[in-house]
């Protein structure tokens, strides 16, 4: 197929994408009007260069991302078509498509698929395929808002998230959980086994008692970068309670606790958490850690710190035992569109190293329908806070922003991340920036 034809059948695909969207986008008539189907066509449009024989090559960037609904089921695809306009006509980027020498099929093919979705979170059955924001087992105390999206939109991971509860057979004594950060490589993986023993029982609230026990690894904690020469896989396991006390309109409250084992550390919490009227958002831990014990240990910033944490986790860094405690508060209205939730934690008494520090994170999502046109997410993440004004500086910070602009069916996404890395070496920059702005057409209805 020679360039000319390739391009014909690319304007073709696009035409007809758009012409069966238009299509199924007419209001449905009958029994099925309420149907809950949707097609949607997102297009990006934009340039990249690649590395060609030592040199760089630039190239126009074509992405169709189709996107499918239909109940609780989702389908999320991404597209890419590079190609550039040479002497001769067009030349397309068979590297898109076409398996290279060493790429293993899973790592080439696994991509194109942005998400595909049943059910969410909490549901007896759940599972989401491609990329993950909220990877979370359990009370989070091993892995907790873990995210596989920070490469994006250079490189695409596909996890897999899938959950079961007994509930979904008539047998509601017991559940799974399962994560998989990335399936091509399975590096950070996790399962959390749970039973509800008074589940048969006519009590109040004790029928929903969970016990759990959670194994979580990274069988290549350097997948994203080399950082050291073979080395050997974190793992940990735990075991855990959750009991809900309180389950009113006006206020829901919950108790729980874990206790963990990362190698030859160990650590543990209790803590409760709910709501308050829908909208005030509460949580409270009380943290008991041994030497070289790390919280969350893949929470929402692993893949940006593995090798901080590998280095604490083999003992190439030492921090002492000590007592911490944690504490969330935020709010949530107009059916959870506006939240805003910021968390600190630290340890009691004088800190002795960093690492007992306290530390921030804040998160404020604005949905789309608040402001016109205008609906954004913005992150902001500081360790080891020694006093006010370490605030004012950029040190062990993370800053991220997702702002989204749209009118009609046009979009612009502004996406930035700002990471320090405590760790660089002299003379390099320590400021490590990633910076996207995309642009695409929604026919989606």
């Amino acid at each position: 197929m020679n360039n000319h034809t390739r391009l014909k059948y690319t304007v073709a695909v696009i035409l007809l994408c758009i012409a069966a969207n238009l299509l199924v986008s007419q209001e449905p008539e009958g029994p099925d009007a309420q149907s809950s189907f949707g097609f949607g066509l997102g297009l990006d449009l934009g340039a990249v260069s690649f590395q060609e024989d030592g040199e760089a090559v630039a190239y126009q960037r074509l992405v169709l991302k189709p996107d499918f609904s239909y109940g609780k089921f989702g389908l999320g695809l991404w597209l890419p078509l590079h190609f550039r306009f040479t002497d001769n006509g067009s030349e397309f980027r068979e590297e898109d498509w076409v398996l290279q020498d060493g790429e293993k099929p899973l790592e080439k093919y696994l991509p194109i698929f942005s998400y595909v979705r049943y059910g969410q979170k909490g549901d007896e059955f759940y599972a989401k395929l491609g990329s993950i924001e909220d990877g979370t087992l359990g009370n989070g105390f091993i892995m907790g808002g873990y995210t596989n999206t920070h490469f994006l939109p250079d490189t695409r991971i596909i996890g897999l998230s899938l959950d079961a509860d007994g509930g979904l057979i008539g047998f509601p004594y017991i559940g799974l959980e399962t994560f998989v950060g990335n399936l091509a490589l399975a590096d950070v993986i996790g399962a959390r086994i749970y039973s509800r023993p008074l589940a048969g029982t006519s009590l109040p609230l004790l029928p929903e008692l969970q016990i759990g026990t959670t194994f979580a690894a990274d069988r290549i904690p350097d997948a994203q970068y080399d950082f050291v020469s073979d080395p050997d896989m974190v793992q940990m396991f735990g075991v855990d309670i959750r009991q809900p006390v309180l389950d009113k309109p006006s206020v829901s409250l919950a108790a729980f606790g874990d206790l963990v084992f990362q190698d030859e550390a160990y650590g543990g919490m209790v803590g409760a958490g709910g709501r308050i009227v829908q909208h005030i958002l509460y949580g409270a831990q009380l943290r008991f850690l041994g030497e070289n014990f790390l919280p969350v240990y893949f929470d929402g910033q692993y893949d940006l710190y593995r090798k901080e944490k590998y280095a604490v986790y083999n003992g190439d860094i030492e921090i002492p035992a000590y007592a911490g405690w944690y504490g969330s508060l935020g709010f949530a209205f107009l059916q959870d569109t506006v939240v805003f939730l910021t968390s600190v934690e630290g340890g009691f008494g004088e800190p002795e190293e960093d690492i007992e520090y306290p530390r921030v994170n804040a998160t404020l999502s604005i949905g789309e329908g608040i402001l016109p046109g205008i609906y954004f997410d913005l992150s902001y993440d500081k360790r080891f806070i020694k006093g006010l004004d370490d605030f004012s500086r950029g040190e062990n910070t993370v800053l991220g922003t997702a702002l989204n602009y749209k009118t009609g069916n046009a979009l612009i996404t502004l996406g930035y991340t700002l990471r320090h890395d405590p760790a660089s070496a002299a003379g390099e920059d320590p400021w490590m920036t990633t910076a996207t702005l995309t642009t695409s057409v929604d026919f989606s209805f």
